[in-house]
């Protein structure tokens, strides 16, 4: 498991509630799921928890779900009245079936396999109930993998009283699917603007076209709501809506 949601969660959770407007990012799967008439939700890859209390405040029945001890006992600890699941995307089991599922933070990135994708979306089929509703975001393969340079990319985050500092460096690997290989590492800024390492994370992610995501999603037998364009810290992404079908006849073309 990556040491960004290990070891280095606290500094997730500082800097992601910078990185990220949690409540635009809540009000945009909440006005989805009122959409779609969904009042149960389980969100997978829930990190830390910073969607969970805005869904029960509004009435969802919400469920968090991450593969990370660490970041649900920061996400346990802030949302008491919520309920969380450590499991895996490719075969979690819900105590009861659910109106939606939604994927948060590009967490799709991390399926590297086709295996894994499928997998991952026909334990979402299983878990839904009938004509429930998927929605994810995805990184854009077609926009952001042609960009991928040699140039570090800097964030800087005032978090309570400390600053930190995150350099990227990332590098295409086209060994499996439109990934890339992504090193970060993190600092805490000390005076006179001295770097103190605390801690570096290295991963592969995956980006996806939006044809792939189509695909995928028919052979798990949903049929595509819609799909658009989203603005999205640090890649360009698409946001994509799904229903479950349980006659494969009845999938789109």
């Amino acid at each position: 498991m990556n040491n960004l949601y290990t070891s280095l969660a606290e500094v997730y959770e500082a800097m992601y509630k910078v990185f990220i407007n949690y409540d635009e990012e809540f009000e945009l799967y909440y006005q989805l799921l009122q959409k779609y008439n969904c009042h149960s939700v389980v969100e997978i890859g829930c990190g830390t928890g910073n969607l969970a209390h805005r869904f029960n405040e509004q009435g969802i029945i919400y469920t968090g779900m991450d593969i990370s001890g660490e970041m649900l006992a920061i996400a346990k600890k802030n949302n008491p009245a919520c309920s969380f699941l450590q499991a895996r995307m490719q075969d979690f089991v819900l105590a009861a079936k659910v109106a939606s599922a939604i994927i948060t933070g590009r967490t799709i990135s991390y399926l590297l396999t086709n295996k894994d994708v499928m997998e991952s979306l026909l334990a979402i089929h299983q878990n839904l109930q009938t004509s429930g509703i998927v929605c994810f975001d995805f990184i854009d393969a077609n926009k952001f993998i042609p960009l991928i340079g040699n140039d570090a990319v800097v964030h800087t985050v005032a978090a309570g009283n400390k600053q930190y500092r995150r350099e990227s460096f990332w590098k295409v690997n086209l060994s499996q699917s439109w990934a890339f290989d992504w090193l970060s590492v993190f600092y805490e800024e000390g005076k006179n603007g001295h770097l103190i390492k605390i801690g570096e994370d290295e991963s592969t992610i995956r980006a996806f076209t939006k044809d792939e995501i189509i695909l995928f999603l028919q052979l798990a037998r949903f049929t595509v709501k819609e799909i658009f364009h989203r603005p999205s810290y640090a890649f360009d992404t698409f946001l994509v809506v799904a229903e479950k079908v349980d006659n494969r006849n009845s999938l789109n073309d």
